[in-house]
């Protein structure tokens, strides 16, 4: 998805640079200023259609995978508490169980941390900020068991980079 989202990126920047270069070599052109109005209202009405066409779509199939809890009773989640220092993470608990959500009650101890967690292949998988005197709630559900990891993503010094800790999901 995040593959299709950058080519379609790609060529909107690309069709818009090129409506921009149209404009710029026909600005030294005369004309009428009806027609050209006409024109444009032409052009602008297609492309409130085709936008209209495409978007809706588009919008309806990536709205299909926001991680929101779907429709009945949600699971109580687990809970895993994630405190950041300089320069490691406290969790609360290292394990957590599939199909579960599991709600990272995250904060810091010192200074500010963001908090990203990734699988096994090194996939961002989902991140927080942890600041000293907040406790930010992210949820997520893992539907694979194996070794997780969390990663601090913002610079806090020295050992910034040793800022890792494991989180192992297994089966119920």
């Amino acid at each position: 998805m995040q593959e299709l989202a950058w080519y379609l990126t790609v060529l909107l920047v690309a069709a818009t640079a090129a409506v921009f270069a149209m404009v710029r070599w026909q600005s030294d052109l005369a004309a009428d200023y009806g027609g050209v109005q006409r024109s444009a209202y032409r052009i602008r009405d297609r492309l409130f259609w085709v936008l209209l066409g495409v978007g809706v779509p588009i919008m309806a199939l990536t709205l299909w995978d926001l991680p929101y809890v779907r429709a009945g009773a949600p699971a109580a989640p687990q809970v895993v508490t994630a405190t950041g220092f300089q320069w490691y993470w406290d969790l609360g608990r290292t394990s957590v169980v599939t199909g579960q959500p599991v709600e990272f009650q995250i904060t810091s101890a010192d200074v500010n941390h963001g908090v990203g967690l990734y699988d096994a292949d090194t996939r961002l998988l989902a991140q927080a900020q942890a600041m000293p005197g907040y406790v930010n709630r992210l949820r997520y559900t893992f539907e694979r068991p194996g070794k997780y990891r969390l990663m601090c993503l913002e610079y806090c010094g020295l050992a910034h980079h040793d800022m890792i800790s494991e989180l192992e999901v297994k089966l119920p």
